[in-house]
């Protein structure tokens, strides 16, 4: 077995074990699309293209960013620094998690969905390529609050306050149809704004509109390279 593969099992373990983040984690997407149904009397995809990017925005900018924070905080990166085991290793193994955490979450979505009568995504290759795509903006710029923050309360913290304002201009506690056209307009450039639409397009069976994909890739490169300047191990 790798090292890295050992990492991971103790990472999944360890988050497995953390039943409060995991249930909120796999919860309140599904609490989202139920409860939009029900308010906006509809269902379309619209609802699990919210579903889908709020459980991404939680996990890349709550869970990872907390997480790393804790672990530089109480040491484990240090004395992983002194091993033959280089910490970036941890740092995978942490992504690793994180991410399977996040396909389980955008699964039961799917699943729900199918069952409040959506039909299921129409363009699967298309939803795989933003879902990769957006997983790697969302996921950087975790990292990078990480590598800004001291602690793992700081991060999750930085992460929280980021997270609302993010979602709100992406369209995730208000349809993007339903805000001020400004507002929307200024939403379409967010990370998670271009992942929400290019994930409803891609549901709906259309093609995913270039600019989306330029967009969360010219996040995705920044937050990595300024997350790689300032990210420290202790």
């Amino acid at each position: 077995m790798t090292a890295f593969l050992r990492l991971f099992l103790i990472e999944l373990k360890l988050a497995l074990r953390d039943h409060g983040n995991l249930f909120f984690m796999l919860a309140i997407p599904l609490f989202v699309l139920v409860i939009f149904s029900i308010s906006f009397k509809t269902v379309d995809a619209l609802l699990p293209s919210m579903a889908v990017a709020v459980s991404l925005a939680l996990n890349a900018l709550y869970l990872v960013p907390t997480y790393l924070g804790a672990y530089r905080e109480s040491g484990v990166l240090r004395r992983l620094s002194t091993t033959p085991m280089h910490p970036g290793l941890l740092l995978g193994a942490q992504l690793g998690v994180q991410l399977l955490i996040t396909v389980i979450a955008v699964a039961l979505v799917v699943i729900t969905s199918a069952v409040l009568g959506i039909a299921l995504p129409r363009n699967p290759g298309g939803a795989l390529i933003t879902f990769a795509l957006g997983a790697l903006a969302m996921f950087a710029i975790g990292i990078l609050i990480a590598a800004l923050s001291s602690s793992g309360r700081m991060a999750s913290g930085v992460g929280i306050l980021l997270y609302w304002p993010m979602a709100f201009l992406g369209g995730l506690t208000v349809p993007a149809e339903q805000m001020p056209a400004l507002l929307a307009h200024i939403g379409a450039y967010t990370p998670l704004g271009a992942f929400r639409q290019s994930v409803h397009d891609t549901w709906m069976g259309g093609a995913v509109e270039p600019a989306n994909l330029v967009i969360m890739a010219a996040y995705a490169i920044a937050a990595a390279c300024f997350a790689a300047g300032f990210f420290r191990w202790e």
